[in-house]
């Protein structure tokens, strides 16, 4: 049975934005170091960069955790893997939308395992060129919509231009922060991300956001970095990681009770490559339960 969708067009107010405030558990450190401010102005800078070299067609020289080259060059298989980026898609989602998947900056395709069927509203959170959600857009058709999500200027408008060049008519790409979704209340079914929601300095009201834009048994579907337990102040308190997706990372014990204490269930974290000496890339899963009150 197909379900009434919401409509989207006009939900979306221009620069909606939030602050946001402080971190918890093991990130603690590098955000009192920095500052959320701090923090979000150094992400857009390097996020901007990555969009303006992207859009020259120099895609693949900063990923999303650090110079591509550095990161990529960590390979503690020895097998010459690439960690991060255009490499993880499979040869139909780069048919798909080529351009938009030569300048992904992820750390895996959570398209892959999000399950999206059509007809469902799909939310990708930090979107940056846009590959997720051309290919989540495909996916929910007919019937469904996929919405993109950024802070970035610069990268909405190279993801627009992506999907302008995918011909694809349910896409729509809205500017503001994670931190407070400009969507209305239980008004997706699927929140996917690609190596973002770490580069949050308040992780916990993200995946609260989250859980309140998602219906009742929506289901979220990202892939993001996991801070292993030993991960040394140093390296947390670096504002240069923390842009690369590394120094603001949650532990895997973290990421579960914040997922736990938003709302969600059948938490399942898995491990899919390493990243560093001190993280790994992971898809992150679960489902929200029906108990969530919509936001006052």
């Amino acid at each position: 049975m197909s379900r009434a969708q919401p409509e989207v067009e006009n939900l979306f107010p221009e620069g909606a934005c939030c602050a946001t405030a402080g971190t918890s558990g093991s990130a603690e450190k590098a955000a009192e170091t920095n500052g959320p401010g701090d923090i979000r102005d150094a992400v857009r800078r390097r996020y901007a960069a990555a969009a303006i070299e992207a859009g020259g067609r120099s895609a693949g020289t900063i990923s999303c955790c650090g110079d591509a080259a550095v990161s990529n060059a960590y390979d503690p298989a020895g097998a010459g893997q690439e960690l991060f980026g255009a490499t993880l898609y499979d040869r139909a989602d780069h048919d798909a939308a080529p351009d938009a998947v030569g300048a992904s900056l992820g750390c895996g395709v959570p398209t892959a395992v999000a399950d999206l069927h059509p007809g469902e509203i799909v939310l990708d959170l930090g979107s940056g060129a846009g590959a997720d959600v051309l290919i989540a857009a495909l996916r929910v058709a007919p019937g469904g919509r996929a919405i993109g999500l950024d802070m970035t200027p610069e990268m909405l408008e190279l993801a627009r231009q992506n999907a302008s060049a995918a011909a694809l008519d349910n896409v729509e790409f809205v500017e503001g922060y994670l931190e407070e979704i400009p969507l209305p209340d239980r008004s997706v079914d699927v929140v996917i991300s690609n190596c973002v929601i770490n580069l949050a300095a308040d992780k916990r009201v993200v995946l609260g956001e989250a859980a309140r834009v998602l219906r009742p048994g929506g289901r979220f579907a990202v892939s993001d970095v996991i801070a292993d337990p030993g991960m040394d102040a140093e390296t947390r308190a670096d504002l240069a990681a923390w842009t690369g997706c590394i120094a603001g990372a949650l532990t895997e014990v973290e990421y579960h009770e914040a997922l736990s204490g938003a709302g969600f269930e059948d938490i399942e974290i898995s491990e899919t490559h390493r990243v560093h000496p001190f993280a790994r890339a992971a898809v992150v899963r679960a489902r929200r339960t029906g108990n969530v009150q919509p936001a006052s």
